[in-house]
């Protein structure tokens, strides 16, 4: 995000009143907003326009919010999408960060909250709070990762392979590359890359969990040990 600049949010929401008020209060709050109507144009803006932050809803006209995310996040990884939504089951919660979401926020809200976790989710973007100087690491027998362009890069038998990451996968790898060897606590994991400790993000950084142990399988001296529920550990010789 370019701080010369407002922030710039793209608001998806087919409720015409509920949009207008929404907007109104966000550009009170010193944001640019542009708004769609439905899904297939969010998903247009997007395309066309340069944006900090996507709050969209789930259930839109055309084509729904989940699917829109999807699309955006095989396009762009790393810009961040809030879920504003009335659907609270929990099988749709945890849908919305598997998709790619930031957050997930059920109607009705307080609009202060909602506040709250945009600037959470806007800092969460540009860096990790007190971020360690080490940046780069060999990992394992085949792979060195750069945290600063999140570049996983793979070598073996003369060839190389080079894996951008996205942002939730680079902050994690890079958090168990600083600790190799020690246990990362859960809760401190959650609270440092998403915030804070729930259910639902829990179950969000298992989804990321599982896609770190995909790319690092190729090495077999590596995996991500599970301690006892309570955390993670890098480990070089499994």
């Amino acid at each position: 995000m370019d701080t010369s600049h407002k922030p710039r949010i793209l608001l998806v929401e087919d409720d015409q009143n509920f949009g207008d008020v929404l907007k109104n209060y966000l550009e009170i709050h010193d944001f640019e907003v542009d708004r769609a109507k439905d899904g297939i144009e969010g998903f247009t803006k997007f395309k066309s326009g340069k944006y900090d932050l996507i709050i969209m809803d789930v259930m839109l006209p055309r084509r729904d919010g989940f699917t829109v995310a999807n699309d955006i996040r095989k396009a762009d990884s790393e810009i961040p999408i809030i879920f504003l939504t009335a659907k609270t089951l929990r099988e749709d919660i945890i849908k919305g960060f598997q998709v790619g979401g930031d957050d997930y926020i059920t109607k009705p809200f307080d609009t202060e909250e909602l506040l709250l976790r945009i600037q959470a989710v806007l800092r969460r973007t540009l860096h990790m709070d007190d971020e360690p100087v080490e940046t780069r690491f060999d990992i394992g027998k085949h792979f060195h990762f750069d945290a600063e362009t999140r570049e996983l890069t793979y070598r073996n038998d003369g060839q190389t392979e080079k894996l951008r990451l996205s942002r939730k996968e680079a902050q994690l790898l890079h958090l168990f590359c600083l600790k190799k060897g020690q246990v990362v606590l859960r809760k401190d994991a959650l609270k440092r890359i998403w915030g804070e400790d729930n259910y639902f993000t829990a179950r969000s950084m298992d989804v990321y969990i599982s896609r770190l142990r995909k790319l690092l399988s190729r090495d077999p001296s590596l995996c991500i040990e599970n301690i006892h529920g309570d955390g993670f550990r890098l480990l070089e010789s499994c």
